[in-house]
């Protein structure tokens, strides 16, 4: 009876001693997760409430697999502690503990991409029962700079299927980055029709990621100046970061929705013997065909450059500029028009030359056919004497003999003009331009005289001396006003000459008077006549060696003389039969200075004074 009656009572004591023990587990804290880069230090805490102390408590550090198994890492009790041999990673662990603050640290040295799993931390009280934490260890590795690379080929805007724009890849990171494509600033994503992006990736023999994405995309002209590129993000611990590539452009053909012509040279306007530089370009890129064509006439060239040389008027016109597509093999056309502007020979009237007589008038005109306005001069030996296409000379003089040329020029074109010319001819007896003219030349030299005559029909020149000799060493010739005649002549004597021009309406002559002149060596001189004026030029060899050798020949003569003076002395023939004159008694005077004169048919002698004075013979 009291066996039965005891045992409510121990089984009553069992339930409450089992629900003690359910609530009394022991505490245990972690954290979530631990978060490092690969290669680094991973620290793994694990907090725990006991009150039976660390000698009453068993700790146990294990892991999870992939196929959800729990794998022992470590072990410790009041007696023992070890790091489980299967472990894979044992040389890369430890763990300490600190029972007096209830802390335990699975430290992880050289984090590998395989170290990410979850740890769970096990802590068994004898009195308290049983408690346990668990904590996930996440490793990260910052990927490489991502890449881009675009399409080297153009691509075309008529293209069925969205063509390949570009490729970018991203290596070795973890987790796996992600990529974005951007155009501009607007994300494309995968939408089925315009757009598609294909990412692929590859898990490296070092368990990281590898990520490349391929876009493709229907373009428009307006891609031509887009900017395409990639966005990677990745993950880091406690953060998500994010880098871009590089900006790329794409090559896209389009064709012509219009095409330009236009001369490229010469600027401004155009003349003919120009060469026409002209432009043909459409503003699509695609292949094309350009062909120049002349108002609508045949094919001038192709390219986008033609060059026409040498153009005339008949170069005036449309040009058309023909674009086809070799895409669409649609033709789009562009025009221009040139002109291209003419200046015609000048044509002067009166032709050939003119004949007017002393005092009447004569009118010409110039003129030359062109495109644009035009401006006319008249020269004369160079310089302008008239404008206008139309010039009158009235009351005309010989001074208006001569060609005029007139010039036509075209003010808007540098360099384009034409001329022509007109002869004038004066009609009128001779004038002869040289005066009378009185010639100083030196015995046995030459001179040449010139007798210019103005005068038309030109005149005919002879050259006369006073009794009517006719001089042949003249040489003639016609200028622009009549005829030169130039004489050459030898002076051996006084000579005059008489040039005489005539023609059918008059005579005019001059006289040129030559005073020959003695010199002790020849000499030339040219006489050189021009209008009124006379020009004598001597070339002699004379000089002051003249003048001594006069005065060397008179010290001669008088040594000469006073030789035979003092031989006359000695021989006693001077001054008295003596021989001898007594110098102190005569007269000092003058007339005491006698010479003897002696006659061979006597022997008387008289003596002259100085003054030719007979003496008498007591003063003898």
């Amino acid at each position: 009876m009291a066996v039965r009656d005891t045992a409510p009572l121990l089984v009553a004591l069992l339930v409450l001693l089992h629900t003690w023990t359910v609530w009394a587990n022991v505490e245990v804290n972690m954290e979530d997760r631990v978060e490092v880069f690969r290669g680094d230090k991973a620290q793994i805490t694990c907090l725990f409430k006991s009150g039976d102390g660390i000698g009453g408590i068993t700790i146990q550090w294990l892991y999870v697999t992939r196929l959800r198994e729990k794998q022992p890492i470590y072990y410790q009790d009041a007696t023992t502690k070890y790091i489980e041999s299967s472990f894979p990673y044992k040389d890369r662990i430890n763990v300490t503990d600190n029972g007096a603050r209830g802390e335990t640290v699975l430290t992880i040295n050289d984090v590998q991409i395989r170290d990410e799993m979850e740890f769970i931390c096990l802590v068994r009280s004898l009195t308290e029962g049983t408690g346990e934490g668990r904590t996930k260890l996440k490793v990260f590795e910052k990927p490489e700079r991502p890449t881009i690379e675009g399409m080297e080929t153009g691509i075309s805007v008529n293209e069925k299927t969205p063509p390949k724009i570009g490729v970018c890849e991203v290596k070795n990171g973890f987790p796996k980055p992600n990529i974005t494509w951007y155009r501009n600033t607007t994300p494309l994503h995968d939408d089925g029709d315009g757009v598609s992006v294909k990412s692929s990736s590859t898990v490296e023999s070092s368990g990281l990621f590898s990520v490349r994405s391929e876009l493709s995309m229907k373009v428009t002209k307006e891609d031509k100046n887009a900017k395409f590129y990639c966005e990677v993000s990745y993950f880091v611990p406690g953060a998500t970061r994010m880098t871009e590539t590089n900006r790329i452009n794409i090559t896209v053909y389009y064709p012509s929705t219009a095409v330009d012509v236009w001369v490229d040279s010469p600027k401004g306007k155009i003349k003919e013997g120009d060469s026409i530089v002209f432009h043909c370009r459409g503003n699509g890129n695609t292949p094309s065909l350009l062909t120049l064509s002349h108002n609508n006439g045949d094919v001038l060239g192709d390219g986008n450059i033609v060059v026409l040389e040498n153009v005339s008027r008949q170069h005036s016109g449309v040009y058309k500029c023909s674009s086809l597509d070799t895409d669409t093999w649609g033709e789009i056309n562009g025009e221009t028009t040139v002109i291209v502007n003419y200046l015609d020979p000048a044509v002067v009237k009166p032709e050939d030359t003119v004949v007017v007589a002393q005092g009447e008038a004569v009118t010409a005109t110039c003129n030359a056919l062109s495109s644009l306005q035009t401006n006319t001069a008249w020269f004369k030996n160079g310089e302008e004497v008239f404008t206008g296409h139309t010039v009158t000379l009235k009351d005309v003089t010989f001074d208006n003999t001569g060609t005029y040329t007139c010039v036509v020029t075209v003010p808007e074109i540098e360099g384009m003009e034409t001329s022509g010319t007109l002869d004038v001819r004066v009609a009128g007896p001779p004038k002869i331009m040289e005066q009378d003219t009185e010639i100083t030349a030196a015995f046995d030299t030459m001179v040449e005289l010139s007798c210019h005559v103005r005068g038309f029909p030109p005149p005919s020149v002879t050259w006369n001396s006073p009794d009517g000799e006719v001089f042949k060493m003249a040489s003639q010739k016609e200028t622009e006003e009549g005829v030169e005649s130039v004489l050459s002549v030898k002076v051996i004597s006084d000579i005059t000459a008489l040039c005489r021009a005539s023609n059918k309406y008059g005579t005019d002559s001059v006289t040129f008077n030559i005073k020959a002149t003695i010199h002790t060596t020849p000499s030339t001189t040219i006489i050189t006549t021009s209008n009124t004026n006379t020009t004598t030029t001597t070339v002699s060899s004379e000089g002051s060696g003249v003048i001594i050798a006069v005065v060397i020949i008179c010290i001669l003569l008088l040594a000469i003389l006073g030789s035979v003076l003092y031989f006359l002395y000695k021989k006693g023939k001077l001054c008295g039969r003596s021989g001898k004159q007594d110098i102190t008694k005569g007269k000092s005077n003058k007339e005491n200075i006698v010479v003897e004169m002696k006659s061979d048919n006597t022997e008387e002698a008289t003596l002259l004074g100085v003054n030719g004075e007979k003496q008498p013979a007591s003063e003898q």
